[in-house]
């Protein structure tokens, strides 16, 4: 989703290619952050293909977008075909490898945290929302970085290379083929996403910095399952398939040639309604503290989870939050019954256990147990049906009539 306007950064003194920031103390208190990119690398050679011009995907494009106005949310799983999304802006600190926050000491990596701790002003500039991608070949130190333990023996310095969790502070952290990556790296991911942090620890020499960020995975059904601790981390869950709709599938296919053709005339075209978006985002960023929820829908989803048997309480959490969310972005402040409905599939689909052998799917299962609880018009046809069965088994069986074996 190219939403991506500009920034706060600080300015950093160092060169546009590589940087040291180095801090003099006491022996094994001062840092090396070596930075391998700056903003200026990050700048976007060819266009992307505008979010807002994707077709036939509402329910992911909602997903990504409910998750840039809640970060808390905990991310989106797509299944199925490959998805895309890009970001807002946020405020970070040029040339910081940790995109520090110049605002909250929460959100700094540990160089610019110990120069505000200093007194140090932290100048900002404007930069686009990291998106950083974790490939199914990264190392455990490529992706939580690494430690120049000679340095820090010799000099008295933690020499620290900023790893992929480190580019994805504040950000977006994309994993394509989710299903397949490494039990080692999943931990390492998943460590991060719970805490907010990464920890670096080699030879008694410890690092920790934030590492918070949105986690969009990827991946197909069919190349196998996802462990269940990695399901849950993720908030929201989207199952993406082929178009079968002849005219989205028609626009989609003439927008990507056009694409093709001249990407940037594409992208311009595009850019008032994407610009749109990203400011009706931003709003609703702004206005999310002031929508509510009512306690009887607080306990809707909560007996709604309890009747799915929900394992854990992250679905009832996810709930509550990307209902909010959705209100603040649709510029209303009060959650209604009917959100928690829209809301709710895509929240705890992919949390419930599944039975191979049920031809039900889990979404529709979330949609009939809300129904049940929500629709009196619908619990007045259930009762009927049921009633039907009782009668029919209870009436005498005519003679001749198969009644079992005896």
């Amino acid at each position: 989703m190219n939403m991506a306007s500009s920034s706060r950064c600080m300015v950093g003194s160092g060169g546009p290619r590589a940087m040291r920031t180095a801090f003099r103390g006491s022996r094994m208190s001062s840092v090396v952050v070596r930075a391998s990119t700056t903003i200026a690398d990050r700048k976007k050679k060819v266009p992307k293909f505008p979010f807002v011009k994707i077709q036939g995907q509402e329910e992911m494009k909602l997903a990504l977008i409910l998750n840039v106005v809640d970060p808390n949310i905990g991310g989106v799983l797509v299944m199925g075909d490959r998805g895309t999304g890009k970001s807002v802006a946020i405020n970070v600190v040029e040339g910081d490898s940790f995109n520090s926050d110049p605002d909250d000491p929460k959100s700094m990596g540990p160089d610019c945290l110990l120069r505000w701790k200093n007194g140090e002003t932290l100048v900002s500039v404007k930069a686009p929302t990291p998106l950083v991608e974790l490939p199914l070949g990264a190392t455990e130190d490529r992706i939580c970085g690494t430690i120049d333990i000679e340095k820090a023996l010799s000099e008295g310095i933690k020499a620290y290379e900023p790893g992929l969790l480190a580019k994805a502070n504040r950000g977006i952290l994309y994993v394509d083929e989710v299903n397949l990556l490494d039990d080692g790296l999943v931990d390492v991911v998943l460590d991060s996403a719970a805490s907010g942090l990464n920890t670096v620890e080699r030879e008694g020499v410890s690092i920790v910095h934030p590492a918070k960020f949105i986690m969009i995975g990827s991946g197909n059904p069919s190349e196998g399952e996802l462990r269940p601790q990695l399901l849950d981390r993720f908030g929201m869950s989207v199952n993406v398939g082929t178009m079968v709709d002849k005219e989205p599938r028609i626009q989609m296919v003439l927008d990507r040639l056009a694409y093709d053709k001249d990407p940037d005339a594409f992208c311009a075209s595009a850019q008032p309604e994407q610009d749109a978006l990203k400011e009706k985002a931003m709003k609703a960023r702004d206005a999310l503290r002031k929508v509510k929820i009512s306690m009887e829908l607080q306990l809707l989803v909560s007996d709604i989870c309890s009747r799915l048997n929900v394992d854990g309480l992250r679905g009832d959490l996810v709930v509550n939050r990307a209902a909010k969310a959705l209100v603040a972005f649709e510029g209303r402040n009060t959650v209604t019954k009917e959100d928690i409905g829209r809301i709710a599939p895509l929240c705890l689909t992919h949390r419930l256990r599944k039975d191979p052998l049920d031809p039900i799917d889990t979404g529709f299962k979330v949609k009939l147990m809300f129904m049940r609880l929500t629709d009196p018009e619908f619990q007045k046809r259930e009762a009927a049906a049921l009633k039907k069965v009782e009668e029919a088994a209870k009436a005498p069986k005519k003679g001749g009539a198969w009644g079992g074996l005896p």
